[in-house]
């Protein structure tokens, strides 16, 4: 039996490699949940008060972006870290129980979706785990097809009041290495429209 090519060389190309998917692994993770990652209406999270029988739950973020908790009552969540939500609960709970000690869990983050239609190889709605460009919102899609009209790709966004917004994004420009800050990060719910 032959011996596979990255097994030669005592070993180090084997340590080298698994090293190399564990870190993709780690990173791969803590993109995902990362720091930065703002709870969205719709996320599903996982609270737990440690050494507090009674309060433990998964909670969705209702669409106005609130979550209800016990003791706490509702609380606003979207737009929050999940640090920043542990704090406010950490704060409240304090009313009642000496120093809680608050763990958030985001479990999923179906409501922080972006969708892609139209001239794309997998058209449909995608969940962005961190900050999402349009750019990478395009190769989630798997790319252009080739009757795309790359220079009239718009993106819908619906304001707070209600407006709708369209903005124009040139693909193009982005492909040719030009005007590379129109290639801007998308919000919840904004809408790709490739022609």
């Amino acid at each position: 039996m032959r011996t596979p090519d990255f097994l030669r060389g005592g070993g180090q190309r084997l340590a080298v490699a698994l090293l190399f998917m564990i870190t993709l692994c780690v990173l791969n993770s803590s993109f995902a949940t990362g720091a930065g990652y703002r709870i969205n209406q719709g996320d599903k999270l996982r609270i737990d008060v440690w050494q507090e029988e009674n309060l433990h739950a998964e909670v969705m973020v209702s669409p106005d972006g609130t979550i209800s908790f016990p003791l706490v009552g509702i609380v606003q969540a979207a737009g929050k870290t999940t640090d920043e939500l542990q704090n406010v609960l950490r704060e409240q709970l304090e009313q009642y129980i000496p120093g809680p000690e608050v763990n958030i869990s985001l479990l999923t983050v179906e409501g922080n979706q972006v969708f892609v239609i139209g001239e794309v190889a997998r058209p449909g709605p995608y969940v962005m785990t961190a900050n999402l460009d349009v750019m990478q919102a395009l190769s989630m899609a798997g790319g252009l097809t080739p009757f795309a009209a790359k220079n009239d790709i718009h993106v819908v966004r619906r304001a707070a009041d209600g407006r709708v917004e369209s903005m124009p994004f040139a693909y193009g420009d982005i492909e040719d290495g030009v005007n590379l800050d129109s290639n801007f990060l998308l919000k919840s719910g904004d809408t790709v429209i490739i022609p």
